[in-house]
């Protein structure tokens, strides 16, 4: 393994893992654009869960690289989802944020397809 692999997963581990912590302490900087979006309360706990996971996922790949892999397709399907959720509400100035999630987790999986 690269060392350029791991200090990319593991800053995108860690990025992805804030948004995920943040999401299930209910940060008010994540929340109030997720009532503006319309998604619901109850999807809320579940959605931090998949960042956490899909967080720890990455980190395991490091040792085990097909779950890296998976994780990484999880996310990118994940941030994917969030993208269309931003432009549905028709928040186009606010679409910037889940891309700049979206985007370390392609560049780790680029990485690691590389290395």
């Amino acid at each position: 393994m690269s060392t350029t692999l791991a200090v990319v997963t593991v800053l995108t581990a860690a990025w992805v893992g804030f948004s995920g912590f943040s999401l299930l302490r209910r940060a008010d900087f994540v929340v109030q654009p997720l009532v503006a979006y319309g998604v619901p309360r109850s999807w809320w706990t579940w959605l931090g869960a998949a960042k956490a996971a899909g967080a720890v996922g990455l980190l395991a790949g490091l040792a085990v690289p097909a779950i890296g892999v998976a994780a990484g397709i999880g996310l990118v399907v994940y941030f994917l989802g969030a993208v269309v959720t931003v432009l549905r509400a028709r928040s186009y100035k606010t679409v910037v944020f889940p891309v700049l999630y979206l985007l370390p987790v392609v560049a780790t999986l680029a990485v690691g397809a590389a290395a």
